[in-house]
């Protein structure tokens, strides 16, 4: 490839440069945001001999937004540059640490033309799995809002209505209940509460979905509610009421999207031709399955081997080696949506799995902690994962964990 291309986008428009082999500017362009920019960057693509048979690579410091998806679109191989990368490769041009656009377009066009083999295209996943993707990040932002919003609410409620945690903390979801949520709305004060009668938590029980143990549920936080505790001042305490009704509405809609999403997220997960592998791991159902798949894609070719997929997913350490100081660290620089559902699942695999939860303990007995046992777990869990995708067979128990021979004790021993 003789031509080579660099993007330096921003909000409202991008700046465009376009060198040859030599490093010599050939072209370069300022373009908007929009379809009129865009033809106007594809036509100077075609003017400096961008075909469908020989395309013209880009490299920009993002992997969204409607331009890549455009360029990914037209056949184009775009390279997403880490943003700190670029900023090194910048020293090379300038001494003087100066920056603009236009340099900046200059530097990423440079490498590619000089270190275009150390980075790689965008992955040509389908579009299912981009999908996908949308949908079960969309799902895990949401699930990160409503664990914000459930801490924002328990730390007023803590300030005020002391007694309202203690009623809902043996509800399964805690604050993010259904139950709690129409509690609290019922009652945000201790003095409203208090004067809630057992047919109003009935009531309040069932508008929540409740089916079973009303009764004795209603009993119970009858007793509760009524308990003394400490209190602030009645206008006090009536206003910090209408707060905590406010953060109420906000964990609300935060629980309602992160249902919906997951709902949405399962829903195409499934009709995804790797579900029934992915699934088949022990501890990965549909949700933690999209969540995984969103991350690692189903472009096959996107991870040389199983390592660099280790590596991606943060589950294989990093070992720094300078004169005689050799140390093994985790992994800090890692896909942290991919490591979120790594811990999950294999968390989840300790149970569901004889192999998993034997290798679990045998990384303890080695003095490893609870973090870094499941970070191991992990590691072989996702190396099996990336084999049973790429052969596009199911997970095997007797494979993953092969049992090991008991040791044979000598008479000397």
């Amino acid at each position: 490839m003789n031509i080579f291309c660099g993007i330096d986008w921003a909000s409202d428009h991008h700046d465009i440069a376009l060198i040859d082999a030599d490093g010599t500017l050939v072209a370069r362009a300022r373009i908007a945001d929009d379809a009129t920019g865009l033809q106007q960057l594809l036509d100077l693509l075609a003017e400096h001999g961008d075909t469908p048979e020989t395309r013209i690579p880009a490299a920009i410091e993002t992997s969204r937004g409607l331009l890549v998806a455009c360029l990914r679109a037209t056949g184009c191989p775009v390279y997403a540059i880490n943003p700190m990368a670029a900023s090194r490769y910048r020293d090379r041009h300038t001494v003087a640490r100066k920056k603009s656009d236009h340099l900046d377009a200059m530097v990423l066009a440079n490498i590619l033309r000089t270190d275009a083999a150390a980075h790689r295209t965008l992955p040509a996943d389908t579009e299912l799995a981009q999908a996908i993707a949308v949908l079960a990040r969309a799902q895990q932002d949401a699930v990160w809002d409503r664990t914000q919003a459930a801490n924002k609410l328990r730390s007023h409620l803590h300030e005020y209505f002391p007694g309202y945690l203690a009623a809902v903390q043996p509800i399964l979801g805690g604050l993010c209940s259904s139950v709690a949520r129409a509690l609290l709305a019922a009652a945000p004060t201790p003095a409203r509460a208090a004067r809630l009668t057992k047919t109003q938590l009935r009531a309040a029980l069932k508008r929540a979905g409740r089916q079973r143990g009303i009764e004795a549920e209603a009993t119970r936080l009858h007793a509760v509610l009524r308990a003394p505790q400490m209190r602030q001042l009645p206008l006090v305490e009536d206003a910090m009421g209408h707060q905590a009704l406010t953060l109420l509405r906000k964990l609300d809609a935060a629980c309602t999207s992160a249902e919906e999403l997951a709902e949405a997220a399962v829903e195409a997960f499934e009709t995804h031709p790797d579900a029934d592998i992915i699934t088949s791991f022990p501890g990965l159902g549909s949700l933690t399955g999209a969540r995984v798949l969103a991350e690692i894609g189903d472009d096959r070719s996107r991870f040389a081997d199983a390592r660099a997929l280790k590596s991606y997913a943060g589950a294989a350490p990093v070992t720094r080696a300078s004169g005689k100081s050799v140390s093994v660290r985790a992994r800090r620089i890692k896909n942290q949506r991919l490591a979120a559902a790594g811990y999950v699942w294999s968390f989840a695999s300790l149970t569901a799995s004889v192999g998993a939860r034997a290798h679990y303990d045998r990384r303890r007995t080695t003095g490893d902690r609870h973090i870094s046992a499941l970070r191991n777990l992990f590691n072989r869990m996702i190396g099996c994962l990336h084999h049973c995708l790429d052969k596009q067979v199911h997970y095997d128990e007797t494979i993953a964990f092969p049992s090991r021979p008991e040791p044979i004790l000598t008479a000397a021993a």
